[in-house]
């Protein structure tokens, strides 16, 4: 089942290799940028675990308990943190997720996980904890997981899904072996989407280029807006690495910044800086440019001042957890293109 989820290959080979010798780790950490598959990789894990007609080690995919696993369902939006306060189960018994509230994994979630993972498996050899967002535990629901990680039950297996491992606890990080997810390269995505989606050639070469790896972000996207977010993207890059004009920098602020685009500005960010990414590389000789607007704006910039841009937009998007006005901090990050 495996080969039905497209990129990393190495974090394949290594889940191949844990299921040949039957040593699957208790405690698995799947690590790497947002929306490159880490919880799609976790939850086939899962399925190979609780299958009941495996093949060499994979899971059959249509088997009933195959069919069970990705069944889950999470509250609707309106409820209260303590609704959360649980592990929610896929069809399967066995199968678990503990997910955040808001920005936040809840202590009464992990602590639920914890006395889940000590019960006996309902009908498979094994039971199978998810969490995702692990970066987002609180204080105490990072310190309630330390102590199942410790003396983790023999029949149970927790998958710790994160695209920030540093923000874990570093006894965390220590008492789980570690799989390290890359961005999925940008041929793999059009290839995906062509088979799966209606694209044109074209939509689908632009949607893909602009992902950044991230498959997710990709499927999501609808090919008219998203040439309109490159288009704005290629402006606000042109007007810093060609014009240098702060005045039209500025103009751009507003529309990335205005209040009826507030759903869309985080995926502007990663829009940006994946443009920002093409132009770099594309600056230094790593790839051939996918667009004359990219490399027109490869052969006039210099590349440390690219990478000084993303540092920035990196900085800007960490200080999203806390209530930033979005205006004054998308002026800034303009003045610093500009300068």
């Amino acid at each position: 089942m495996f080969e039905k989820l497209i990129g990393n290959g190495s974090v394949k080979d290594a889940i191949r290799r844990f299921q040949t010798v039957g040593r699957i780790p208790n405690a698995l950490l799947f690590s790497g940028p947002e929306g490159v598959g880490k919880k799609q990789f976790a939850l086939e894990l899962a399925r190979s675990i609780v299958c009941r007609r495996p093949i060499d080690t994979d899971a059959c995919g249509e088997c009933a308990a195959c069919q069970r696993v990705s069944g889950f369902e999470f509250p609707g939006t309106g409820v209260e943190g303590k609704e959360y306060d649980r592990v929610f189960f896929s069809r399967h018994p066995d199968v678990g997720m503990a997910v955040p509230f808001n920005r936040t994994l809840r202590v009464g979630s992990i602590r639920a996980l914890e006395q889940e993972a000590n019960f006996r498996p309902y009908e498979a050899s094994s039971r199978v904890f998810i969490i995702d967002d692990a970066h987002k535990m609180n204080d105490a629901a990072a310190n309630a997981l330390l102590k199942t990680l410790e003396e983790p039950p023999a029949t149970s297996y927790i998958f710790l899904v994160t695209s920030k491992p540093d923000a874990l606890l570093q006894t965390i990080r220590s008492r789980s072996q570690i799989l390290r997810f890359g961005p999925v390269p940008s041929v793999e995505i059009e290839r995906l989407l062509l088979t799966t989606h209606e694209y044109s050639q074209d939509d689908a070469r632009l949607v893909a280029a602009y992902s950044a790896g991230n498959v997710a972000a990709a499927i999501a996207a609808e090919p008219a807006a998203q040439r309109e977010r490159v288009e704005l993207a290629l402006a606000i890059l042109h007007a810093g690495v060609i014009d240098g004009d702060i005045v039209a920098l500025l103009r751009k602020a507003e529309t990335v910044a205005d209040a009826k685009n507030k759903d869309d500005f985080e995926p502007f960010l990663d829009l940006l800086e994946a443009a920002l990414n093409l132009v770099w590389s594309a600056s230094l000789g790593k790839v051939t440019a996918v667009d004359p607007d990219i490399a027109e704006l490869a052969s006039q910039a210099d590349p440390s001042r690219l990478a000084s841009w993303i540092t920035e937009i990196e900085e800007l998007r960490q200080t999203l957890g806390v209530n930033i006005n979005r205006k004054i901090a998308v002026d800034a990050l303009m003045v610093k293109l500009a300068a």
